[in-house]
């Protein structure tokens, strides 16, 4: 391994924790510092507000856990997933791959001790364009896992690596 994946590698980390403590600090000044649970909505500016909303299931509500059973049971699951996440981080070599599996491990790290302390995910950005949301409500946590599965996704699609293109062209030539 090369010191130049040593480092994406030690910046995903970095990236992921940078990523998980701004989602618990932002959830943390909505929650207790603006009382967002007991007022329910702050209007900022015309396409944005702060509304509270509590998500007890994963991604646009699939998946509700309604018993602590099931709560319990998503926190293991998305934990798994996490781990999972973390493990393919680690034996990624392609420095983008690496960045948007950090966004995705750090926001889903936020999102599972939410789950695990609350009981809930607690989401409170709402972007609109008037009465059209076209979002769900939603936290930092979950658009930086958007963010990052959208950039894995436009790479796996669009975008071909050297090293990648080179591999084939062996492939070929060796058979």
């Amino acid at each position: 391994m090369t010191d130049q994946i040593k480092k994406y590698r030690r910046t995903g980390l970095i990236i992921a924790f940078l990523i998980f403590a701004l989602d618990q600090i932002s959830k943390f000044v909505v929650m207790e510092i603006l009382q967002l649970p007991a007022k329910g909505q702050i209007k900022l500016i015309p396409f944005f507000d702060l509304t509270w909303a509590e998500n007890y299931g994963v991604s646009m509500g699939f998946l509700t856990a309604s018993t602590d059973f099931q709560r319990w049971a998503l926190v293991a699951l998305t934990g798994l997933i996490g781990i999972a996440v973390w493990i393919w981080m680690n034996r990624e070599t392609a420095k983008w791959d690496i960045i948007a599996l950090a966004m995705v491990l750090g926001g889903a790290m936020g999102n599972i001790v939410d789950r695990a302390r609350l009981g809930y995910v607690a989401d409170f950005a709402d972007l609109h364009i008037g009465d059209f949301r076209p979002f769900l409500i939603f936290n930092l946590a979950d658009a930086c896992i958007s963010i990052g599965v959208v950039i894995l996704l436009a790479r796996a699609l669009f975008i071909r690596e050297n090293d990648d293109q080179t591999k084939d062209d062996v492939q070929l030539d060796e058979s």
